[in-house]
This record gives structure tokens, C-alpha cells and sequence, in this order.
């Protein structure tokens, strides 16, 4: 029995129902799924093998679309210090994903993953604790399930 139809259709609702807060939590769980499957690339070692340097590329280029569609959506009129310093550190993250995919640096992956869940439980609290958080966001419409 063929299960993807309605959990696409659960999935598309949770998306469609979810505070701005959530949906940028989503977007965070998102970045950080890809950055885990990018560190298994390199399975247990700090060498990525030759059959594996595509998938990291993936990876890693899905994480920077998210990024991507993190900056577009901040609120830069009306976000003030907080967006501002967000978009300073989405810039940072990714250049360091940029360095890290050209030279395959596991290390900058983990260093990035971890500031990026530090981050997602920050919007996290904040988005349960206030009810939403939508100062720095305007919008956010990317697809997650990479």
C-alpha cells in the first residue's frame, strides 16, 4: 500500500497551518537534515571518497538554498538589530559551506551545523514562547524535503 500520498498531503498541511516561528524552525530542521547527511559522506573518517563528493555537493547546495530563502525572507525595514545579525551570520554560513564543499572540510560542516541548531532552538523557544516570531520574517516558501 502506497503511504507518500497522504503523508505528502499531512506534510503540506502542517506547512500551510505553521506560525511564521514554526515555519522557520521547519526551515532550520531542514538545513540541519542536510548537514547531517552531508557529514555521513564522510562516514568515519575526515576524507570524503571520490564516489561520495557528488552527494556532499547536494547536500550541501540544498542547505545553501535554504539559506538562501532564509535571507530573502527577512524583514530588513522592521527586522532592525535582529535581522541585521541574522543576515550577517546566514552570510557567514554560507561562505563557510562554500569553502567546505570545495575542500571538503568536515570539520566547517560540523562547526556549521551545530551554530545552525543552536539558532533552531532559539527561534524554537522563542516561537513557542510568544506564540510567533515574526519580527525579522516576512515570508517563507521553500520545500524542505530534500
Amino acid at each position: 500500500m502506497d503511504y507518500s500520498f497522504g503523508y505528502s498531503a499531512y506534510r503540506d498541511t502542517g506547512v500551510k497551518t505553521a506560525s511564521q516561528g514554526k515555519l522557520v524552525v521547519m526551515l532550520y530542521d531542514g538545513m540541519i537534515r542536510q548537514l547531517d547527511a552531508a557529514i555521513k559522506c564522510f562516514g568515519e573518517t575526515e576524507d570524503i571518497g571520490p564516489s561520495e563528493i557528488e552527494n556532499l555537493n547536494t547536500h550541501i547546495v540544498k542547505t545553501q538554498e535554504i539559506l538562501t530563502e532564509l535571507m530573502v525572507s527577512l524583514n530588513m525595514d522592521d527586522g532592525g538589530e535582529i535581522a541585521n545579525n541574522l543576515m550577517s551570520l546566514y552570510v557567514y554560513f554560507n561562505q563557510e559551506l562554500l569553502n567546505a564543499n570545495i575542500s571538503h572540510d568536515k570539520q566547517k560542516i560540523l562547526n556549521i551545523r551545530n551554530m545552525i541548531n543552536q539558532l533552531r532552538d532559539s527561534w524554537a523557544f522563542a516561537s513557542n514562547t510568544a506564540g510567533t516570531a515574526t519580527a525579522p520574517i516576512t515570508r517563507v516558501t521553500v520545500d524542505i524535503n530534500g
